[in-house]
């Protein structure tokens, strides 16, 4: 066994979408080959309506796919091809766009007005970026949930792991998405396949992801009055920690626990031409979406 060195520890960044949705956004817009094939990740978590009840109106998508996982509250969705639901809490939607759709997404909080969620964008390859478009809508209670002796507790969205298999099945990267939380003080080792890129976000409480040298967290080289020392680092709310090549990471649970995403998947290792939810391969590809966007034709008839 090998463990994954930690790459990079960060925070997620405020960053406004939609009509103004405030979020914050652990990763997108950037070196697309970083995490491929993951190309953004969105954290949209408000306790105030009027900083996400304006939502998402009516956009494009094509080549990608889009995950959206929610934890408090619901989102509305509804596209061009007639299809329409509702996500709550708990629930997951894995959207394959493919040869495109306009779609919209508008979030309610619940009862005290929390809104809580989180969307992911996967690349699709080639072959596949022009397919009919897909949905699959998974109610919480198809999500299997595992605990083990410890009290750690794991939500299988895709993928499989400790015997169970996610609801969500025919994705092109393969992933592998999971919901984890780890009691306070509780160290932990999870196995990831060797061929997958993988990166965690922390939402709740506090961790320390070790390093192959050092299992008690992640040593890092900071300047302080000056000086170089070396600290270690409990990745906390709102971190992305992106990790390299091995076969399995180490957690080690801060007192409060703590509740994170682990997701990993097959690069795609193709080039990518992009401007905002639609992702080709290149530039001339991207240019003919927004032609038909213009024309009318973005949408393709179904088969």
């Amino acid at each position: 066994m090998s463990l994954r060195p930690t790459l990079e520890t960060r925070q997620a960044i405020p960053a406004m979408e939609g009509a103004g949705v405030k979020l914050h956004r652990a990763f997108g817009f950037q070196d697309p080959s970083e995490l491929d094939p993951f190309l953004l990740f969105d954290d949209f978590r408000n306790d105030h309506p009027q900083d996400y009840q304006a939502g998402f109106p009516w956009h494009p998508h094509r080549g990608i796919e889009t995950i959206t996982y929610v934890l408090a509250g619901t989102v509305d969705h509804s596209d061009s091809l007639g299809n329409s639901g509702s996500l709550g809490a708990g629930d997951v939607q894995w959207m394959t766009a493919g040869s495109g759709i306009l779609h919209q997404e508008m979030p309610k909080g619940n009862q005290t007005g929390q809104m809580h969620g989180f969307q992911l964008w996967g690349n699709l390859p080639a072959e596949q970026k022009m397919t009919a478009p897909r949905y699959q809508d998974v109610n919480s209670t198809e999500i299997p949930e595992i605990t083990d002796d410890d009290g750690t507790t794991v939500r299988v969205i895709v993928g499989e792991f400790w015997g169970k298999t996610g609801p969500v099945d025919g994705i092109a990267a393969d992933p592998q998405y999971l919901d984890l939380s780890i009691p306070a003080g509780v160290k932990k080792t999870f196995k990831i396949d060797t061929y997958r890129r993988a990166f965690a976000y922390v939402f709740q409480g506090q961790a320390a992801f070790a390093d192959a040298s050092q299992p008690t967290g992640v040593l890092l080289e900071k300047e302080v009055a000056g000086q170089e020392v070396n600290i270690r680092d409990m990745s906390g709310n709102r971190t992305l920690v992106r990790f390299g090549t091995g076969d399995e990471i180490t957690v080690q649970a801060g007192p409060d626990g703590v509740r994170f995403l682990l997701i990993s998947g097959a690069p795609i290792n193709e080039p990518v031409a992009w401007h905002g939810p639609i992702v080709m391969n290149t530039r001339s590809e991207l240019e003919e979406a927004f032609r038909e966007l213009r024309n009318g034709t973005f949408i393709r008839p179904a088969h």
